[in-house]
């Protein structure tokens, strides 16, 4: 396997790519690259794909936030299929089934090659997938004003996805080689924050509801409309707390306080430089050491199985279960899929949803629970494993770019193998207990529902990418006004 992975490698280099910097790119020319793109993206998130059937299936909308998408937009794929390849090659690393070693230049080129490539193919596969899953349909009565068959319909709409997900990877390599942090972290954040910014706002009441969508309209409306005394009621505060979502606010409030103490939680260890004496440093092994990104993987992976199932089900296939809209409601799709909300674990809310809903036994409700909560958790500690051997954050990794950097650790032999021994003390074990820290804090805000519904998973991720951003801040503005610091930590000059 490694060496047809290698063999893909001049392939992929013939792809059009976004060239990196041969200079220093300085800190206000990188904070407008990142803008420019992040004002790029909600472009195109407002271009409607053409040709689409508003009676079309969105599978993904319970994860839009997650995945930096749009429904029915050119960016409908969003980063989805970035993180498909990514777990796909991650299961293949941690099989044993590629054997790259990743701190070797060429290998890790190769590996980079070949997660292009891979991303490239399932933005064709999930295009593909959800055209002929009968998801996302064409609109006859445009096909009809044009005067072509409806397979050419489909055709654009394929097409038109296959543009968005292109764009997305361009846009992703501009922000990752010019500007700041990562492309996928700056969708992420841009989507969960408008998510949460309409949840709050947003006074259109959807079909078939009778109160506003948005938090603050709602509330507004609820306590103009009922009165005092059964709001002050044991009915009247559990409305508000769950239809008013007042439950949602506190409990996104208290996950993104949680996970700013858990990001500042850390194990510090001192440096100092072999060559410039005085100076000193501190590398830090944060509790969240493989930060919250593993999670993506965790909930990718679901969304990927249960898109699976509603296809086979829209294609006839009942076997793994039935589906209303976008939610299987039987069979193992049922069992697999993601605790958004208190509508899906709470008995009597999740039954109040419809006639399909109220079918469903007690005993397979909390049973459904119990799985989430398993995979979140165990997913969690499995992905952040991965994730820290193949995204070179293990002990070995770590204490050679250390040495390469001319640091030591006071009172100990300049040595990479010094380094990596008492690395080894730590890092496995952050990276086990952080794993599962981040699967109880996404369990627990998905159980409890979040401002914009963007669920727990999104959520961490936002907070996290937005405390690391503001770290990114400050180190560009350090090493602007501190030139020295890029040589010491590996960067140009």
């Amino acid at each position: 396997m490694e060496s047809f992975v290698r063999s893909l490698r001049p392939f992929a280099e013939r792809i059009p790519s976004v060239e990196r910097p041969k200079r220093h790119v300085h800190f206000r020319e990188k904070f407008a690259w990142t803008a420019a793109i992040l004002l790029l993206y909600f472009m195109l998130c407002n271009v409607p794909v053409f040709g689409l059937s508003p009676e079309s299936i969105d599978i993904f909308e319970a994860y839009r936030a997650l995945f930096a998408g749009a429904t029915g937009s050119i960016l409908a794929l969003g980063i989805g299929p970035i993180v498909t390849a990514s777990i796909v090659l991650q299961l293949l690393v941690g099989a044993g089934i590629i054997r790259l070693d990743l701190t070797n230049p060429e290998d890790r080129a190769a590996y980079q090659a070949f997660q292009r490539l891979l991303v490239i193919v399932m933005i064709v596969v999930e295009a593909a997938a959800q055209i002929g899953g009968r998801l996302l349909l064409p609109d006859a009565k445009i096909a009809e004003i044009l005067g072509v068959p409806t397979s050419f319909i489909s055709l654009l709409i394929f097409l038109q996805l296959c543009l968005g997900g292109l764009l997305i990877i361009y846009m992703d390599e501009v922000v990752s080689k010019w500007g700041i942090g990562s492309g996928v972290s700056l969708f992420i954040l841009a989507s969960v924050s408008q998510a949460m910014v309409v949840g709050l706002f947003n006074w259109i009441v959807p079909p078939g509801h009778e109160l506003p969508a948005g938090i603050i309209p709602r509330l507004f409306v609820i306590f103009t409309t009922y009165p005092a005394e059964y709001l002050l009621s044991g009915d009247g505060i559990i409305h508000l707390l769950i239809t008013g979502g007042i439950l949602a606010i506190i409990t996104t409030i208290i996950i993104i306080m949680l996970v700013v103490f858990f990001e500042g939680t850390r194990v510090e260890i001192p440096l100092a430089h072999s060559m410039i004496r005085g100076a000193r440093g501190r590398f830090p092994i944060k509790l969240i050491y493989a930060s919250v990104l593993p999670m993506i993987f965790v909930r990718a992976l679901q969304a990927t199985i249960v898109a699976f199932g509603a296809m086979l089900y829209h294609r006839g296939i009942t076997i793994f279960g039935e589906y209303v809209g976008s939610t299987p409601v039987s069979g193992l799709m049922f069992y697999l899929s993601p605790i958004n909300s208190p509508y899906d674990w709470i008995p009597a809310l999740y039954k109040s949803q419809g006639a399909a809903f109220a079918m469903v036994p007690d005993w397979a409700i909390i049973l459904h629970l119990l799985i989430d909560a398993s995979i979140l958790v165990v997913g969690g500690v499995i992905f952040a494993i991965f994730w820290v051997e193949t995204s070179g954050m293990d002990a070995k990794t770590v204490a050679s770019q250390i040495a390469k950097s001319s640091m030591q650790i006071p009172g100990f032999r300049k040595s990479p193998q010094v380094l990596e021994r008492l690395l080894s003390r730590y890092i496995p074990k952050v990276t086990i207990i952080g794993g599962a820290t981040v699967g109880v804090l996404a369990l627990i805000s998905n159980m409890l529902g979040t401002i914009g519904g963007v669920g727990g998973t999104s959520l961490l991720l936002a907070v996290s990418i937005a405390y690391r951003f503001y770290e990114q801040l400050s180190r560009e503005q350090l090493t602007e006004m501190h030139p020295i610091l890029r040589k010491m930590l590996g960067e140009e000059t």
